[in-house]
């Protein structure tokens, strides 16, 4: 397991040079081009596409403020089998920062307005943090005849019990003015990661985090909707579920598979909230599992 882990780490390290130019490390093995659609409320959105278009896709969904190269890794290890879609939400990454749009519905609407941009067969969808919320909005908005399958990483689904509040030591009080957001942002952005993580790579990542201007990432947080809207669209579906989570959603992913035929609960206890960089290769081919399994077999 340990050789495995480091194996993850050194091809995530060789790929952070290619990060800060948006390429791929092995074009031979994954072709990764800008892709662009415009939604159906004037913004140009931005994905990343890579792999063989007649394979099955999987289409990868970042959390709040963060790029679609996150998934780096993920994209590098999958599109040699499968078609791989990166995007980048409203705000986020390259796609366009409207004024606004950043509320659960349009959010949704904008992962549906993508699948339907992509003109092919349902595929399965690999959201994370707030990505998992818009991805259950889609659900909301538009059903699930797109959907073959969801991938849903360290969030919420709505389910009982609600997350308890973290407790948060408070630094001690300093005079001056508060830190600034770009130090806020790369304590948030460091803060994701149970495994140190190289510094220019969380330089860049935070670089990207900020392109996200203040009040679109506020809006992102407000939650306009129950908890209830979630755990409506989830268990709206029928489509094959894998959660993966740390400890924190054990409970939700308890009841899922009580209450929810084809469900699946995969739980990290050694990674941090970005827990498909720190355990990538676990991470990978529990995701692969569960697509030979469940989905298409």
């Amino acid at each position: 397991m340990r050789l495995l882990v480091l194996a993850a780490a050194s091809l995530l390290l060789s790929l952070m040079p290619a990060l800060a130019d948006r390429a791929l490390a092995d074009p031979a093995r994954a072709q990764s081009q800008d892709r662009f659609f415009t939604s159906s409320d004037g913004v140009r959105l931005h994905y990343l596409e890579a792999g063989p278009r007649n394979a099955h896709t999987l289409v990868f969904i970042p959390g709040w403020t963060m790029p679609a190269w996150i998934w780096v890794a993920q994209i590098q290890s999958f599109s040699n089998f499968y078609h791989v879609i990166a995007f980048d939400p409203r705000g986020q990454g390259d796609s366009g920062v409207p004024a606004t749009g950043y509320e659960p519905i349009r959010r949704g609407q904008d992962i549906a307005e993508l699948l339907l941009a992509l003109n092919g067969p349902p595929v399965v969808i690999v959201a994370w943090s707030l990505g998992v919320l818009d991805t259950l909005a889609a659900i909301h908005v538009a059903g699930d005849r797109s959907v073959a399958g969801l991938v849903l990483v360290d969030n919420s689904v709505g389910e009982e019990p609600p997350p308890t509040p973290r407790f948060v030591r408070q630094p001690p009080r300093r005079r001056g003015p508060p830190p600034s957001r770009e130090v806020v942002m790369r304590q948030f952005v460091k803060g994701m990661f149970l495994q140190k993580q190289p510094d220019f790579f969380i330089d860049r990542l935070t670089e990207a985090c900020l392109r996200t201007p203040d009040y679109a990432a506020r809006l992102l947080l407000s939650y306009p909707v129950p908890r209830s809207y979630w755990r409506e669209a989830i268990y709206a579906t029928n489509a094959p579920v894998l959660y993966a989570v740390r400890p924190r959603w054990v409970a939700q992913g308890e009841n899922l598979l009580r209450n929810r035929p084809n469900t699946e609960l995969d739980v990290f206890t050694d990674a941090g909230h970005a827990l498909f960089i720190d355990d990538a290769a676990r991470f990978d081919r529990d995701v692969d599992s569960f697509l030979r399994r469940r989905v298409w077999p």
